[in-house]
């Protein structure tokens, strides 16, 4: 299910990370209208579709590098070490965002059917202005207003 609130949150965007649990190739189809998409392959994603989805994928956004994969329990190497600014992951659905050794760690939480009792977010990174090799990448957590019959 793609919410129309995720879609208007995302309007202006240059690029869309999708951390995994997609559901269906819909979503990334209707996702990809509004910018390009990188997605990787959640728990959830099951069927011949979700093969053309990695587990893992590494981006190039302005000169700063993003490790995308789903489940942060997985990450096994060091992200400074290899020279990522960013880590994005899914899996736990809970928004979060923080800074470890330079490195921003950051879980949108889920847009789409809620999870537990979790808000439904979105979240934005934003590549501060610099130099490529100085340019820190910061996170926006950012909740979805949903009428009151959505869940």
């Amino acid at each position: 299910m793609l919410r129309p609130e995720a879609i208007k949150a995302l309007r202006g965007c240059d690029h869309i990370i999708h951390a995994g649990d997609v559901g269906s190739p819909e979503i990334v189809e209707h996702l990809s209208t509004v910018a390009p998409v990188t997605a990787v392959r959640g728990n959830v994603d099951k069927g011949a579709w979700s093969r053309s989805l990695s587990e893992t994928e590494v981006l190039e956004l302005g000169g700063v590098f993003i490790y995308v994969l789903h489940d942060l329990a997985q990450l096994d190497f060091n992200p400074k070490g290899a020279g990522f600014a960013a880590v994005v992951s899914g899996h736990s659905h809970v928004p979060k965002q923080e800074t470890r050794d330079g490195v921003l760690y950051f879980n949108p939480g889920s847009a789409g059917p809620r999870r537990f009792k979790l808000p439904v977010s979105i979240g934005k990174l934003v590549l501060e202005d610099g130099r490529a090799k100085d340019r820190r990448v910061l996170g926006e957590l950012i909740p979805l207003l949903l009428n009151e019959n959505q869940s």
